[in-house]
């Protein structure tokens, strides 16, 4: 029995209680969904709900007696063993094991598609992440919103969203023109402007630019910079593109800041915000009222020369991403953003939107890099950051990935790369790749000593208390998907992974799939290889999520 199916059960013993008049609820309050969990304590049973003291007050009765009434009928369905009434009024559910074995048969057979939701939730959700500036390299913490920004979105889909992964390419402003005056500098031999980029990777894509137009810097100076700005900022952008894909991340839509000034929907934007009684002109300027909606402070939109303002950009892209039909717009910044949420979040309110609904922001904390103790700080390419190429070149893109994404963004993090080299398993990701290499293992001497699953599957057989636990947690993987996609925390896939693979390896050191030399074949075998593959199967699942590899071998 999965948890949708004891939900399912649930959800039945409430609505036949009302009908019965047992329970005097509106059967519009019964829940769509009963919602069911892992107690802490594993001899309180299996699952357990909280459903009778949701409904008690609506039910004009104690939550006991709400959970008694349950209790009677629930205890009837095939596949319960025992339903106890606790403390105020939860219930604590008990299968018996042929039921609570049966779900190794589920996840096998649904491969791929366990825990993923069964029907889609029609949600159109824009994602943007990375959005580094097309100035340099993608640095560690652009890379961390990479790894993170790709996960959630993964997370997102199982969970049923529509998902949009977009990057934000910013072509438009100084910081662009301190690229081109960079990149000129450097392709005279001259000293970086003051306000200008270093490493050695400006003087890598001045000489690709140097190479793309021939006679160059036999042109005006003026038409040199422009052409380094031109061909300077595409060559960056294809290397963050590729570095991107080599990440294992690829976006559905790279949006150009330039195109919002362009096409005129800074102007409609504007214009919105007039219709809504929004803006108001003060010293020959044209501002928002965002302190009407929890802003510190209201904000130039069109400046007095009639040039827009920075903010301009925003309204113009957040209305946009609206007016393409994205229920929700979420967006990733990093912690030196943190003052930027109030007036985006003002912004989304002033144009008649629910702040927090339909726009998100996250906000995520620093990476350190660390060896031997020490934090890595250099980057010969880059001069002073460190840089995706680097992480990787140093861990691997699975290693990289996993580590960046096993911890909450609301925490800074240091990553150990001594660690994330190590083949033991204090290294959280060789950790579950390995338990998943040792599964395949397990398949290939099965296969190999005549144990097949099609042969037979008894899961009344699955007692040891170790098979229990894996049994345990393999349920919560949809569960636990369902809530890393509700509180955009894709590190909690992670976390349940090594869990689930430490729960494998003890699986694995207590119970034999293959029978000793001189031993039969037995259903036992063939069912615990049942369990072997669904643990395989939920491992990889969960990997994809993270965009982390499921090796065969190690």
């Amino acid at each position: 029995m999965t948890p949708a199916e004891l939900s399912a059960a649930l959800r039945d013993a409430l609505t036949t209680a009302v009908t019965a008049g047992e329970l005097s609820l509106d059967p519009a309050d019964v829940p769509a969904e009963v919602r069911v969990e892992r107690p802490k304590n594993r001899d309180h049973g299996d699952w357990a709900t909280n459903v009778a003291l949701q409904l008690a007050k609506k039910a004009g009765t104690a939550p006991r007696e709400v959970a008694a009434v349950v209790q009677r009928r629930l205890v009837q369905v095939q596949g319960v063993r025992a339903v106890d009434v606790a403390g105020p009024g939860f219930l604590n559910i008990t299968l018996d094991a042929a039921a609570a074995g049966d779900l190794a048969r589920v996840v096998v057979e649904a491969g791929a598609a366990f825990g993923r939701a069964a029907v889609p939730s029609g949600e159109k959700v824009n994602l943007e992440f990375v959005s580094a500036n097309p100035t340099g390299p993608i640095h560690l913490g652009g890379t961390r919103w990479a790894a993170v920004g790709d996960s959630l979105a993964r997370v997102l889909e199982a969970a049923g969203a529509q998902v949009t992964r977009e990057y934000y390419f910013n072509d438009h402003g100084a910081q662009i023109d301190r690229f081109a005056r960079s990149l000129l500098a450097r392709a005279h031999s001259e000293p970086a402007p003051e306000d200008g980029y270093g490493g050695d990777y400006v003087g890598d894509i001045a000489d690709a630019v140097l190479a793309r137009v021939p006679g160059l810097l036999d042109l005006p100076r003026d038409q040199q910079q422009e052409a380094f700005r031109r061909e300077g900022v595409d060559l960056m952008f294809g290397e963050i593109k590729q570095s991107l894909a080599e990440f294992g991340v690829e976006f559905d839509v790279y949006f150009h800041e330039d195109s919002l000034h362009t096409s005129g929907a800074v102007d409609r934007a504007v214009q919105r915000l007039r219709d809504l009684g929004r803006m108001y002109e003060a010293d020959g300027a044209t501002w928002l009222r965002t302190s009407d909606f929890g802003d510190d402070k209201d904000r130039v939109v069109l400046k007095s020369d009639g040039n827009p303002a920075y903010i301009s950009g925003d309204l113009a892209y957040y209305l946009d991403k609206r007016e393409r039909g994205f229920d929700r717009c979420v967006l990733m910044l990093g912690a030196d953003h943190h003052g930027y949420v109030g007036r985006m979040m003002a912004m989304c309110a002033a144009f008649g939107d629910e702040p927090g609904v339909n726009l998100e922001i996250l906000i995520g904390q620093m990476v350190n890099l660390v060896r031997d103790g020490v934090p890595v700080r250099m980057s010969k390419r880059a001069g002073t950051v460190v840089t995706m190429e680097d992480l990787v070149g140093a861990v691997g893109v699975d290693a990289a990935r996993y580590s960046l994404v096993r911890s909450s963004v609301d925490s800074s993090i240091d990553v150990d790369l001594d660690l994330l080299t190590r083949r033991t398993n204090d290294n959280p990701v060789f950790y579950v790749q390995y338990a998943h290499a040792r599964t395949a293992n397990v398949a290939v001497n099965a296969a190999a000593a005549g144990v097949r699953r099609e042969d037979a599957f008894d899961p009344a057989l699955l007692t040891d208390e170790t098979e229990s636990l894996l049994l345990a947690a393999l349920a919560e993987f949809g569960e636990v998907v369902r809530r890393a996609g509700e509180l955009r925390e894709p590190h909690r896939v992670a976390r349940y992974l090594e869990e689930l693979a430490g729960r494998f390896h003890k699986f694995y050191d207590a119970c034999r799939v293959t029978p000793r030399a001189g031993e039969d074949v037995t259903d036992v075998h063939r069912t615990r290889l049942w369990l072997n593959d669904a643990t395989r199967q939920v491992l990889a699942n969960g990997l994809a999520l993270l965009g982390v590899s499921a090796p065969e071998r190690m």
